[in-house]
């Protein structure tokens, strides 16, 4: 009897954490998915390619939970309301992993394979902050802003600022990050003229 009030208790934390194991491996394993796709001329499409197959396996999903929403019994009701703010929210994970693939493009020309080390760190740190923002625009909190907890508002700004660090000073393979990777082969040049 005990197991079970524990479990529903905790079943949150374990699909938060399930979560976390997903989306953290997400933008490392997307990029790989880009580096893998042809490049040359259609180097500046290899993104969007990763893209395409991340949208097949989001269907591809939808379908699991269509056929989940029939086995557990679902009536399958909706609102109007309720439909409407699930596409909105569709639509901003959708554009959220678009964005994504373009950022990790992007840098990958400087980040080399380690790309995925500076694009994420800015996600993962800057999302905690806009979803704060977000969610007391959305629910106010009771007392308003005045009322937040300065640890609470502490933890928004480490957040924000460990996501800066870490992207700030992410590995790369081609040396430190605000160097620019053109500095070995100008320098080339000169030394061949000599």
């Amino acid at each position: 009897m005990a197991n079970n009030t524990a479990s529903p208790g905790s079943a949150w934390l374990f699909y938060a954490l399930l979560t976390v194991i997903a989306w953290g491996v997400y933008g490392v394993i997307l990029h790989k998915g880009r580096g893998y796709m042809p490049m040359g001329s259609e180097t500046p499409h290899a993104g969007l390619k990763a893209f395409l197959f991340v949208c097949i396996a989001y269907a591809l999903i939808g379908v699991l939970t269509a056929v989940m929403l029939k086995v557990r019994g679902s009536n399958w009701t909706f609102t109007a309301t309720g439909v409407r703010w699930s596409l909105i929210a569709g639509a901003a994970g959708a554009l959220g992993a678009y964005t994504l693939i373009l950022a990790l493009g992007a840098a990958a020309p400087i980040y080399k394979g380690a790309a995925a080390a500076a694009v994420m760190p800015i996600v993962f740190g800057g999302a905690p902050v806009v979803n704060t923002i977000t969610a007391m625009l959305l629910y106010p909190p009771q007392g308003g802003v005045k009322s937040l907890p300065l640890p609470f508002l502490l933890g928004v700004l480490l957040a924000a600022s460990g996501a800066f660090m870490v992207a700030k000073f992410a590995p790369s393979n081609t040396g430190h990050p605000t160097k620019t990777a053109h500095a070995p082969a100008a320098a080339a040049p000169a030394t061949g003229a000599k």
